[in-house]
């Protein structure tokens, strides 16, 4: 059967039935869980639409998935599961922002990137922004804080090109697309104009719908549609928002954006308890609050181990509290503080547990969000070990809100749900509540059954519906009919027909007559590693990670991990067998272990932690011992790398690379670099001579300034750049005596060396004790990873034995606390085009950086893909391949952006960034020392 698929797409490899690409991959945010048969990975529509004509010939069920972030089972499949994320990242800023046509793998805050110069955003802001993609939202027409059903993607669609289950491709902006549909589709366009005068002519029916659509509404398909639309084509297009990849696939989409308001104030108000926040909400929306987001007691007390949450919410002594985060957004100052005024008069009596401090600091607000938007997951995370997550989504007209929530409680009660949580969208009478149990005996599929007929029985009897914006999914499809009735019911399954009279796009999501559907398929999570057992699936580490385009996401290794742990308690020997046979390569070699998955964690999971350990467990003893050695003799090894680069920089490069790749072969390409004539000759020795007046600070210059040279001949390198720019402004500089055999012991730790890891550590504590008077003058670091290394190296060690801790600061953020204001006047680069680092992002060292940038060049650009380079220490020699997977798309960036010069804040990142783009990338304190040195 898949020679038919592999038959629809131009290369065969994106077929894939590998075992731990269907494992991998069959994941989403979602408590369901089905094993696909094969992973297709499509480079564009003509592709998606060839596998979708397959899919019905063969009648294989095809499921579409982009972020992956879907919460309610609509992105797993049992057949042909198809990535539309991956080759679909395309966006085109129409109209000077005010529209814009992007492509179904977009991120939502990869767009609001691409149009904030224009002052204009995405009107759909789901709490999943950094993961979830333009595909999810559209498919589930998601919705978020501030948007309501005014900005969702429902109403700010404008056209789109859809690929129907036949392979046809409309374009519903074209002038005779009603025609060409007619003429393409003639039943699917009769029968739409049919279903519309049905709808239309049923005043019961009509009447619901219009109540159905006045809030909040993502259960079943849009059938707001045939009575918003006139054409048939209009009624397609809106139809397909919210259909969840039951009628066809969405090749892009042309939206209107929103104005960015140019003021804003946020708060957490904290009241006593649940009912009184909830009677507090229309005293807010009347005073015009953009948002009011709920959090229950629980909610609190988990979002205050969440890292960032801000110190007040920290200190909080949570009992039975409820809290809103409320946000007032406006045109001017002075229309900001009359709104904000407004809300402060209709609180007074609610008796806030502490005063309502609205804030318009950025800092403040993003913690405030920060909190919010990482609250699902979080909570997840705290779940008991071998539970799920199951995260329901409801909406109930406001008035009802807070006898709805109260109800709730009593029914979590009722059903022995003890650690379940109240929070979301009150402003628009919409929540989210998170059960977590086992789901696997029969007792508790019995229990959640039993607490979801009489939750269905509640949200229904308020005049709610069952889902708000989380999209049907399998999770509410037994309960659609009984939310419309038989007759719209009936509407939505002629629906289904007209568009997929195969039935095999996506069965089970929306329709489904399996009054057991939501109690299939849930998926458990065996207990695999201490590092990532609490990851959710959220997804939300794939977007930052280096790796994702070429093997496997944080995500994937983690969900791989448990798919082996899985086979081997059911017995599956041969299931086990294949997993590991791939994981090594795709997992542990590939992971340029950088940690930017834990800076987009919810629950601060890094995964490189983990793949580290795997990496020094799978290390034969020859390997381990070679490295403890190399930290004992760190001097002569740095150094004979840097002569073996040199002496290779003069010979032709097939005379190395012949004998390079065979003992590749040989010995492994995860232990023997690939030469390649980018890299640099060998730099020098970092020794100085003793200063001769006091110093201010100890200079730790890395150690990959002696293995690898300055970016071209006859430039200074770093430390000598660094050493000029002290001067310029007086600071003497001690570098220590025993420099050359010092390392900062990220080589070690990156590959699990725990021996020699700790062994350097020792050297390297023992000399930077004496060399700052035991901690008495700071440490100055000239590589943001070495920076972040030498931290992690010391950290717990370095107030050992009474001792004070040791100062560790980088090389970047000195010079703009210490040199910048020093400077006297010169001529800057027209432009510069900079690369943060994985290392300066995660030490919050990228404001100094683009302070640095700023004074080096008038133009400063960081690519909107700006991401890892992956090229990790010595992970870009060793699979060049993960670097160039990783750099693509910034790349392109670049090369279009012509700059004057190019700089980052790490040698190894350089030479990555160097390799990709073929532009000379420099540190960025070479480029400021020269440009001030011509003052």
């Amino acid at each position: 059967m898949l020679t038919d698929f592999r038959a629809a797409v131009a290369d065969p490899s994106r077929i894939s039935d590998r075992a731990i690409d269907r494992h991998a991959k069959a994941h989403d945010a979602s408590h369901f869980l089905l094993i696909p048969e094969a992973v297709a990975t499509p480079s564009d529509a003509a592709e998606v639409g060839q596998l979708l004509r397959a899919s019905a010939a063969a009648g294989m069920p095809l499921t579409l998935r982009s972020g992956g972030t879907s919460l309610s089972g609509q992105a797993v499949s049992d057949g042909l599961l198809v990535d539309v994320r991956r080759n679909f990242r395309n966006i085109e800023v129409l109209d000077d922002g005010a529209r814009v046509r992007v492509q179904p793998g977009v991120t939502v805050r990869m767009l609001n990137t691409r149009l904030l110069r224009y002052g204009r955003k995405f009107g759909p802001d789901p709490a999943s922004e950094s993961a979830c993609t333009i595909g999810g939202v559209i498919a589930n027409n998601s919705s978020g804080m501030h948007c309501g059903i005014v900005d969702n993607a429902y109403r700010t669609l404008e056209s789109l090109t859809v690929v129907l289950s036949s392979g046809t491709v409309i374009n519903t902006a074209a002038p005779d697309a009603d025609k060409h549909l007619h003429a393409a589709e003639p039943d699917l366009h009769e029968g739409l104009r049919r279903l519309a005068a049905r709808v239309r002519s049923d005043a019961v029916s009509a009447a619901t719908v219009r109540r159905q659509f006045a809030m909040k509404n993502t259960m079943g398909y849009g059938l707001n549609s045939l009575l918003d639309f006139e054409r048939p084509v209009d009624i397609l297009a809106h139809l397909m928002v919210g259909s969840e990849g039951t009628l066809g696939f969405v090749a892009d989409a042309v939206f209107r954006t929103v104005p960015i308001r140019a003021h804003t104030a946020t708060a957490l108000l904290v009241f006593p308890d649940l009912a009184t926040a909830n009677s507090a909400l229309p005293a807010l929306v009347e005073s015009g609050a953009a948002t009011a987001e709920l959090m229950d007691a629980l909610s609190l007390r988990v979002g205050q181990s969440i890292f960032g949450t801000p110190p007040a919410v920290r200190g909080l002594s949570v009992e039975d509290h409820a809290a809103l985060l409320v946000e007032y957004s406006a045109d001017s100052p002075e229309q900001l503080s009359d709104a904000v005024a407004g809300g402060a008069d209709g609180l007074k009596p609610f008796g806030l547990t502490m005063p309502a401090k609205f804030s318009t600091d950025p800092v403040t607000r993003a913690e405030l969000w920060h909190l919010r938007k990482g609250l699902y997951a979080s909570v997840a995370g705290a779940r008991p070990p071998g539970t799920t997550a199951l995260l329901e989504d409801i909406v109930v007209p406001v008035p009802s809100l807070a006898r709805t929530c109260g109800k709730l409680s009593e029914l979590f009660d009722r059903y022995g749900y003890r650690n379940s949580v109240i929070f979301g969208h009150a402003k628009d009478g919409n929540i989210h509540f998170m059960l977590t149990d086992g789901f696997a005996s029969a007792t508790e599929l019995d229990r959640y059954h039993a607490f979801t007929e009489d939750m269905v029985d509640l949200v229904l009897t308020e005049g709610g519906s069952l889902k708000a914006e989380h999209g049907t999914g399998r999770v509410m499809a037994p309960y659609v009919r009984r939310q419309y009735g038989d007759a719209l019911y009936g509407v939505m399954q002629e629906i289904k027909s007209l568009f997929d009279p195969s039935g095999m796009l996506n069965p089970g999501v929306i329709i489904n007559d399996d009054p057991q559907a939501h109690l299939r398929h849930i998926k458990t999570a065996p207990a695999v590693a201490e590092e990532v057992d609490r990851c959710v699936s959220c997804g939300y580490c794939e977007p930052v990670c280096p790796s994702k385009d070429i093997t496997l996401t944080p995500r994937q290794r983690i969900v791989t991990l448990r798919a082996i742990e899985q086979a081997r308690i059911d017995g599956d020997t041969a299931l086990v067998a294949a997993l590991e046979k791939d994981y090594d390569y795709e997992s542990v070699q590939t992971c340029a272990v950088d940690g930017m998955c834990q800076t987009a964690c919810p629950v601060d999971i890094n995964t490189g932690t983990l793949v580290k350990r795997l990496r020094g467990e799978g290390a034969n003893q020859v390997a381990a011992k070679m490295w403890e050695t190399a930290a004992g003799h760190w001097g002569p090894a740095s150094r004979g790398a840097a002569a073996a680069l040199t002496v290779a920089g003069r010979i032709p490069t097939p005379v190395i690379r012949i004998p390079n790749v065979a003992v590749r072969a040989v010995l492994g390409t995860d232990n023997v670099p690939l030469y390649s004539p980018d890299l640099p000759i060998g730099g020098h020795s970092r020794r100085r001579p003793r200063p001769e007046t006091a110093p201010d600070a100890v200079y730790f210059p890395a150690c990959v300034g002696t293995m690898f040279g300055p970016a071209e001949p006859g430039d200074d390198g770093v430390q000598a750049s660094f050493e000029q720019l002290c001067r310029f402004a007086g600071i003497t500089l001690l570098v220590p005596a025993a420099i050359d055999g010092l390392c900062c012991g990220t080589p070690w730790s990156s590959k699990g060396m725990v021996s020699g890891a700790r062994a350097m550590r020792r050297h390297v504590l023992e000399e930077l004790r004496e060399a700052t008077n035991d901690g008495e003058l700071p440490v100055i670091v000239d590589a943001a990873s070495c920076t972040e290394g030498l931290l992690a190296t010391l950290e717990n060690e370095t107030t050992a034995g009474g001792h004070p801790a040791l100062r560790i600061i980088d090389a970047v953020e000195f010079t703009a606390d210490r040199i910048l204001p020093l400077l006297g006047p010169y001529r800057k680069l027209d432009s510069l085009a900079l690369h943060p680092t994985c290392s300066s992002t995660r030490l919050g060292l990228n404001a100094p950086l683009q302070q640095v940038a700023s004074a080096v060049a008038e133009t400063v650009q960081v690519p909107v893909a700006w991401g890892c380079c992956a090229f990790a220490g010595d992970r870009g020699m060793l699979h060049p391949e993960l670097t160039a997977s990783a750099t693509s798309a910034q790349a392109a960036e670049i090369r279009a952006f012509g700059a004057s010069a190019h700089a980052s804040c790490n040698r190894t990142c350089e030479l990555g960034m160097t390799r990709a783009t073929e532009r000379s990338y420099h540190h960025i304190l070479e480029l400021l020392a020269g440009q001030a040195g011509k003052g």
